[in-house]
């Protein structure tokens, strides 16, 4: 994997620090898919981590699938 300076990156000087408290959310929810013209229910998970630095919650989308009926 090639490494690539983000805006934040530039600005902070560095990436934001591994969070403390990380951990994964799934939920699971009707999003309309305008390909298919039709609800379809998905799964998505996100990794949620504190900031020290800047004293907050960082929620992340990681993956998102199609729930198969």
């Amino acid at each position: 994997m090639a490494a690539r300076i983000t805006h934040a990156e530039a600005f902070f000087g560095a990436a934001f620090p591994v969070g403390i408290n990380a951990h994964w959310e799934e939920e699971k929810r009707t999003v309309w898919n305008e390909q298919e013209r039709a609800n379809e229910e998905r799964e998505l998970i996100y990794e949620i981590s504190w900031i020290s630095e800047l004293g907050v919650w960082r929620r992340f989308l990681r993956s998102q699938r199609m729930v198969k009926t």
